[in-house]
């Protein structure tokens, strides 16, 4: 009895000692080089698009609304009748200037001919130089007169036009406020309607303080503004297909928010709306948008996967292979990248062995077994996978590997 138990226990033991796993080697890890390769520094903004020019169209007169000449929401060119105010008072207040003038120029047309009977008299010694005076200053009385009478007729001249309204910019024109028979003055607390410009339009974005003085330092011995571009991407994150260029930056700096407005003219040419006969454009006044500023020309700047960064509290990192494969942390400074690269400005030099999967299971200064990001570790790049096993016909087929 007590050899079986002994047996028994021996068995034991020797299915434990298969049961537990060997010594495991270093872990595994794809890695890919830190190239140096060109890459388009951008910045990105929030921004909103916003009309050149935007135009309130009022009255000059008060009168009756006779009339309204465009439609609402359509563009219109510049000089085109917008509104027409009633003309009958103001042809009559024209009329009647006109008749002053024409009988102030009689009364003047008189004060001349009684001041040369004054002075014929004068010089034949019969008058007294009373009369040529008093003549005389009769006449200057009726010459300003006349004067007077014609500014009263070129102001009922200029009344009477602007009983036209007239668009004086070109752009799209919003909805009129005031139907026909309502009378519109000068003084109403509404316009007759708006005009915003369309082509071009800017987008105008605020940077803070910080990020002015990077851009500064990248650009400015690059030619400044003129060495970047401003992109814009749409609320829905399509792209447009426009370039702008920075036409403004404000000279004071925002207390409240610590920001500087910048502005970029982009343009807005008429397209085709899918779908629609008419023609529409893309942007709109008052709009948000992103906007990004982009450099003019890509500089050569050291690329790694964004997968492969770590971050604590110390800042960014990575894990490099160095010699007999040991993993090296890497303190590094990133600039401007993508969601998928990350731009190396500082720390590394390029063509280090950066590793880009399985950084979860590296330690500093540990043992690795490097592959090339996307094969497995200990197969050259290049080598084909095995074959499968072949399987007996009708046999199931092989449940698939879970990913890791």
């Amino acid at each position: 009895m007590a050899s079986r138990r002994t047996a028994l226990f021996l068995l034991l033991l020797m299915a434990t000692a298969r049961a537990q796993p060997g010594p495991q080697g270093p872990p595994a890890v794809g890695v890919q080089p830190a190239e140096r390769r060109p890459v388009t520094e951008t910045a990105e903004f929030v921004g909103r698009i916003e009309a050149v020019s935007r135009v309130e169209i009022r009255a000059r007169v008060t009168g009756f609304l006779e009339a309204r000449l465009f439609q609402e929401g359509g563009e219109v060119a510049e000089g085109a009748a917008l509104f027409r105010i009633e003309r009958a008072p103001f042809e009559a207040q024209l009329a009647q200037a006109r008749a002053n003038g024409a009988s102030a120029q009689a009364t003047l047309e008189n004060a001349r001919v009684t001041l040369a009977r004054a002075r014929d008299l004068r010089s034949t010694g019969a008058g007294t130089q009373v009369a040529p005076d008093t003549a005389q200053a009769g006449e200057r009385t009726g010459a300003a007169a006349v004067l007077a009478a014609q500014a009263q007729v070129r102001v009922a001249e200029i009344n009477l036009a602007y009983t036209d309204v007239t668009a004086p910019i070109a752009g799209k024109i919003g909805r009129a406020v005031y139907a026909v028979g309502n009378v519109v003055a000068p003084n109403a607390a509404e316009p007759m309607a708006t005009i915003v410009s369309q082509d071009p339009m800017r987008v105008a974005f605020t940077v803070s303080q910080r990020q002015a003085l990077e851009l500064r330092q990248r650009y400015e011995s690059r030619g400044g503004a003129s060495a970047v571009v401003v992109r814009v991407r749409l609320v829905d994150g399509r792209p447009y297909n426009q370039v702008g260029r920075i036409d403004f930056i404000d000279t004071q700096i925002d207390r409240a928010t610590d920001t500087i407005l910048i502005r970029a003219l982009i343009p807005n040419p008429v397209r085709s709306a899918p779908g629609s006969s008419g023609d529409s454009r893309e942007l709109i006044d008052g709009q948000f948008v992103t906007a990004t500023v982009e450099g003019v020309e890509p500089v050569q700047a050291i690329v790694v996967p964004r997968a492969a960064v770590g971050q604590d509290q110390s800042g960014f990192f990575v894990f490099i292979v160095g010699e007999n494969n040991l993993a090296q942390r890497r303190p590094v400074r990133l600039g401007r990248g993508t969601a998928e690269m990350a731009v190396v400005e500082e720390g590394l030099q390029g063509g280090e062995q950066v590793i880009t999967e399985g950084v979860q299971r590296v330690r500093p200064n540990a043992p690795v077994n490097p592959a090339p990001a996307g094969l497995p570790a200990g197969r050259p790049p290049g080598t084909p996978a095995a074959p499968a096993a072949a399987r007996p016909p009708g046999a199931p087929a092989p449940a698939p590997a879970a990913s890791r």
